[in-house]
């Protein structure tokens, strides 16, 4: 069954061109599953909420920071599936706007289909790679470009779910872009 989404091909190859093309084999595939998922659920933007779904599913390098293990894990992937169920937690077709970054992504820079939210976190992951020797982002770099903007849906998530996300910024080394 096929269903209509806000993406098309060429929206999507756009966004995926205007990303930096230094991330890993693995950081690729989780950005291309986060794009799936925001076009399954209808929505215009791939958000932090979508990235962070898809780090927890597939890094588990990202569960090894978070103090509540596995438990913690779980209770952060009830509420992305509940949102995605359109469930809980209610921004499904609403654009992410945390104030960190401009809200509008078709400005100057911006990336059709990428929230500036998300489209901030990879900018930070390539930097954060760069800052450690490395050629390409990896999920663990993507984390920590989320968890940097305080204010978007990914931390959101993450502070619902009992994640002390001041601890956790400063065991992944990064700044909030909100301080």
């Amino acid at each position: 069954m096929h269903s209509p989404t806000p993406f098309s091909r060429q929206t999507a190859a756009e966004a995926d061109d205007a990303v930096d093309p230094q991330v890993s084999d693995a950081l690729a595939a989780m950005m291309a599953t986060a794009r799936r998922r925001a076009a399954r659920d209808g929505d215009r933007q791939i958000d932090t909420a979508h990235l962070l779904h898809s780090l927890l599913e597939s890094d588990s390098s990202t569960w090894d920071l978070l103090d509540g293990g596995s438990p913690q894990v779980g209770k952060l992937l009830g509420y992305l599936v509940q949102r995605s169920i359109g469930y809980g937690l209610r921004w499904q077709s609403a654009l992410e706007d945390s104030g960190a970054v401009p809200a509008v992504s078709e400005q100057p820079g911006g990336v059709p289909g990428w929230s500036p939210s998300a489209r901030a976190a990879l900018e930070l992951a390539g930097e954060r790679a760069r800052r450690r020797g490395r050629e390409e982002a990896e999920g663990i770099d993507l984390f920590a470009g989320v968890v940097a903007d305080r204010e978007c849906r990914g931390v959101e998530v993450l502070r619902r779910a009992g994640v002390d996300v001041p601890r956790l910024a400063r065991r992944l080394g990064v700044a909030s872009r909100q301080e």
